[in-house]
C-alpha cells in the first residue's frame, strides 16, 4: 500500500469513528452492560477493546516513525486484563476514552512522514507487515466491531469499498482455516458485484449466494446467512 492509499483510508477511518461514536451518544450505563453480539463480551468490552486496540496500533505507528520497537501489545495477558479491566465501566467513561484514543491514534496518523508508511512492524501475532497496513488493521477493528455493538449499526451499513477490499481477505482467510473432512469444497458469489471465489480443495458442491455485506457477515460470524441461497456448509469459528 502506498501513502496515498494510507491516506485514503485514514480517511475513512475517521469516518467510521465519527458514525461509531455517534451510535454512542445515547447509550446508559445498562446498556453498556448488556450483552454483545460477541459471545461472552458485553458492549462495554467491545468498547474497551476499541480504545485499546487505537492505543496498540499506535504502538505500530509511533515504531514506524521513529525506528524505535514498540510491540502492539506488551503481552496477550496483559491485552486481556486491560479489557476486563476497562469493561465495567460508565458509558461516560467509555465515551471518552474511545474519542482520546481514537484521536491520538489519527493525530500521528495524519502527520506520518510519506517515507515512513514503508518501514515494517510487527502485529500481535508475530505477522510482519509495511506501516501502510495499520490504517487498514483499524478500519476492519472499527467497523466489524460496530457491528458488534449491536446498537443498530448492521452489515448492511458497512460502505461499499470496505465490503469490497475485506471480502476476498475473509474468504482466502476462511479457506486457510477450513477442514476439508469437515466441510466440503463450495463456491461463494455475489449478486451484487460479480466477486466469486471457491472454498476447499477440487471441485465445488455448490454455491453460496447473496449480496456483497451478507456474504461477507456470514464468512465473519457476524450472520447466520438467512439472508443467503444455497446450502450453508458448516463454518469454523473465528479466534
Amino acid at each position: 500500500m502506498t501513502s496515498a492509499e494510507a491516506s485514503t483510508v485514514i480517511d475513512q477511518v475517521v469516518a467510521g469513528t465519527a458514525r461509531l461514536e455517534a451510535g454512542l451518544a445515547d447509550l446508559t450505563d445498562s446498556d453498556s452492560a448488556a450483552p454483545s453480539g460477541l459471545p461472552g463480551w458485553t458492549r462495554g468490552h467491545v468498547l474497551a477493546h476499541l480504545s485499546r486496540n487505537a492505543d496498540s496500533l499506535l504502538n505500530l505507528l509511533l515504531w514506524a516513525r521513529t525506528g524505535v520497537e514498540l510491540p502492539q501489545y506488551a503481552s496477550t495477558a496483559l491485552r486481556d486484563a486491560d479489557i476486563e479491566a476497562g469493561a465495567p465501566r460508565p458509558i461516560t467513561l467509555h465515551r471518552e476514552d474511545f474519542h482520546a484514543s481514537a484521536a491520538r491514534w489519527q493525530a500521528v496518523a495524519a502527520t506520518m512522514p510519506a517515507e515512513r508508511w514503508a518501514a515494517e512492524v510487527r502485529n500481535r501475532q508475530g505477522g510482519t507487515l509495511p506501516a501502510a497496513g495499520v490504517p487498514w488493521m483499524r478500519l476492519r477493528e472499527i467497523e466489524i466491531h460496530h457491528v458488534d455493538l449491536a446498537i443498530g449499526y448492521t452489515p448492511a451499513d458497512w460502505p461499499a469499498p470496505f465490503v469490497a477490499r475485506l471480502l476476498p481477505e475473509a474468504t482466502a482467510d476462511l479457506a486457510a482455516r477450513l477442514d476439508p473432512a469437515a466441510t466440503p469444497t463450495f463456491d461463494v458469489q455475489t449478486t451484487d458485484t460479480g466477486f466469486a471465489a471457491t472454498l476447499g480443495p477440487g471441485h465445488p458442491n455448490h454455491t453460496v449466494l447473496g449480496e456483497s455485506h451478507s456474504l461477507l457477515a456470514w464468512l465473519l460470524g457476524r450472520s447466520p446467512g438467512t439472508d443467503l441461497t444455497g446450502p450453508l456448509p458448516p463454518l469454523p469459528a473465528w479466534k
